[in-house]
């Protein structure tokens, strides 16, 4: 799978530019509701210097500039902001081997623009990393030629400091579309079945005081697309399952709280919040409103608990599809069910009623977090939490347990929402697919468990995220794994109605190693595998396995000789297996 992603943060004219390359989808999980006086230590959030990544961390040829006194295109701006831009060319022959019968062995050309660039200043902090890839079959296969455009950029600026920011970020990835509605990461073959992601999300967040009282704002909105891969492994007599398209989403939250000691014992706040998000499949629309009074009491300097409850209105509904003369549904051109715009609509879930959480915060140090909550929310307990550590500036660890009521395009670009802005990203070197974490200085976070289905419908997720980042002189290291389950929900009788109850599982874990060997020789490993069980049929079952390794020469102080191996492979619990094998030769040009 293929990606893009972007953070920003500069003056009002970078952030405008930003705005327009990525605006982007608001997350619609909903979250346990905190008192906007949530920080209980007097040092605040932790901040380190230094980046760790999942595979973060110097490319090849930014670690060997560095050696020879060479940092690309960088820029000090007066106000002490510094970019760096570091556009290429690269050029790669493969040799592509099916384990599997037919034994053949392909061969195939890529040749790729791309750039990664970051930013860090006092208002304004971003990565991007995009590239755009053609791909050329150099013999009758079904490998095909392909274009592919991926990257991921996330962008913060400050419009007024400490008070008014903006937020956008993007992503733009590659992905294989099993016949369960999975998707696969870093698929090494290509075909039909191979289908290109974008969503991109913006929206301002407001932090000031009226009086004793902290008031917290934000307002996010995005987009998400899915293309419409041709075809599916199928087995006889089986139908595919309905792929997400595109939808629009809005999120907005508001909340007012006063911190316990100005003028009370406790805490006091109250918050709204609004989410709603609109897919085309059947004109399906989620909406969750819900309002909550928040009381916070600390029990020492860095512990604090607090309660709410409040009042939520949570409603999916949906239309039919256009039927034929015999009630089968109509699939369109882009194999997809075709809206019945004349339908009335129909409710898939509505509930409404009294919500409540109860939570802990405890923040030790400025290096260690910890969050926890319990309550009820969509007619069901919920429970919500995160701890951050980071034992040194070298070591970062994090884990986020969440819960929400969304659509695939809501759910990924609230992951999105959740990466760092200082991130570094890793390629596999026969795609050019970004690894699916990334992680930060002082925070991680995934993105594999909301792109591991593309199904349509809607959908009540819950699942655990955990990074690790370790940097050890110039080596780093990176780990990220995680859990998630959908259950979907859908209209009876309507032509998804079928899924509704019905849950996928997914489990990942992805881990990047790379350092250098001398001054003019890195190394970079990638191991990742991703376990898939579909509630709807066994066509869904897949285990995704995959590993490659990678040598980058640096033959002048601009050109950059390219080697990779690797292996990967689907196995299918019903349908046929797929075994590759890759082995690269390239040169990449760096202006």
């Amino acid at each position: 799978m293929s990606v893009l992603l972007i953070r920003v943060r500069h003056s009002v004219l970078a952030g405008t530019t930003a705005l327009a390359l990525c605006w982007a989808l608001a997350p619609t999980a909903a979250h346990a509701q905190q008192l906007a006086y949530e920080d209980v230590s007097a040092d605040g959030p932790h901040t380190s210097s230094g980046d760790a990544g999942l595979g973060g961390g110097d490319s090849p040829d930014e670690a060997d500039g560095k050696s020879r006194g060479r940092k690309g295109h960088e820029s000090h701006a007066s106000n002490g902001a510094r970019t760096k831009i570091q556009p290429y060319l690269e050029i790669d022959q493969s040799v592509f081997g099916n384990f599997k019968s037919p034994h053949d062995v392909l061969t195939y050309t890529t040749i790729a623009a791309g750039v990664d660039a970051s930013i860090t200043g006092r208002n304004t902090e971003g990565s991007v990393s995009v590239r755009y890839e053609r791909r050329i079959s150099e013999s009758r296969s079904r490998l095909g030629d392909s274009d592919t455009v991926s990257g991921i950029a996330r962008v913060r600026h400050d419009l007024v400091p400490h008070t008014l920011s903006i937020e956008a970020g993007g992503l733009a990835a590659r992905t294989r579309v099993e016949a369960g509605g999975n998707a696969t990461l870093n698929p090494q073959v290509s075909g039909d079945a191979v289908s290109q992601i974008y969503s991109l999300y913006a929206g301002p967040a407001l932090s000031t005081h009226v009086g004793r009282a902290a008031v917290n704002g934000s307002y996010l909105v995005g987009y998400t697309k899915v293309g419409s891969p041709g075809a599916t492994v199928l087995a006889p007599g089986q139908t595919r399952a309905d792929v997400f398209d595109h939808s629009i989403s809005h999120a907005a939250n508001l909340s007012i709280a006063t911190k316990a000691g100005e003028g009370l014992p406790v805490g006091l706040g109250a918050n709204v919040g609004a989410n709603r998000e609109d897919i085309s499949n059947l004109d399906q629309r989620v909406e969750d409103y819900h309002a909550e009074a928040v009381v916070a009491v600390p029990l020492s300097y860095d512990l604090q608990v607090q309660g709410g409850l409040g009042y939520e209105k949570v409603k999916v509904s949906s239309r039919d599809a256009v039927r034929d003369v015999n009630g089968n549904p109509v699939i369109g051109a882009d194999g997809r069910y075709q809206t019945d715009k004349s339908a009335p609509r129909q409710l898939a879930y509505d509930t409404s009623g009294l919500i409540w959480d109860v939570g802990v915060i405890w923040k030790p140090s400025r290096r260690t977090s910890l969050s926890a909550s319990v309550g009820r929310r969509y007619g069901g307990m919920v429970y919500q939490g995160s701890f951050n550590f980071a034992p040194d500036a070298r070591q970062t660890f994090n884990v986020s347990v969440y819960e929400g009521l969304t659509g695939f395009g809501g759910q990924l670009t609230n992951a999105l929402s959740q990466l760092p802005t200082d991130i570094s990203v890793t390629r596999n070197p026969f795609n050019g697919s970004l690894s699916g974490c990334a992680i930060g200085s002082a925070t991680g976070g995934c993105l594999n468990n909301a792109l591991s289905s593309v199904n349509s419908a809607a959908f009540r997720s819950r699942g655990v995220n955990a990074t690790y980042g370790h940097r050890v002189g110039r080596y780093q290291l990176g780990v990220g794994a995680g859990y998630s389950r959908r259950k979907f929900i859908a209209a009876p009788g309507t032509v998804l109605g079928a899924a509704n109850g019905t849950a996928d599982e997914n489990y990942f874990v992805d881990a990047t190693f790379s350092g250098p060997i001398d001054r003019s020789t890195r190394f970079s490993t990638q191991v990742y595998a991703d376990w898939f069980t579909s509630g709807q049929n066994r066509l869904g079952d897949t285990r995704v396995i995959g590993a490659n390794a990678a040598l980058n020469k640096q033959i002048t102080d601009r050109l950059t000789g390219n080697f990779a191996v690797g292996v990967d492979g689907v196995d299918r619990k019903v349908l046929d297996d797929e075994w590759v094998g890759q082995a690269l030769v390239g040169l990449r040009y760096n202006f």
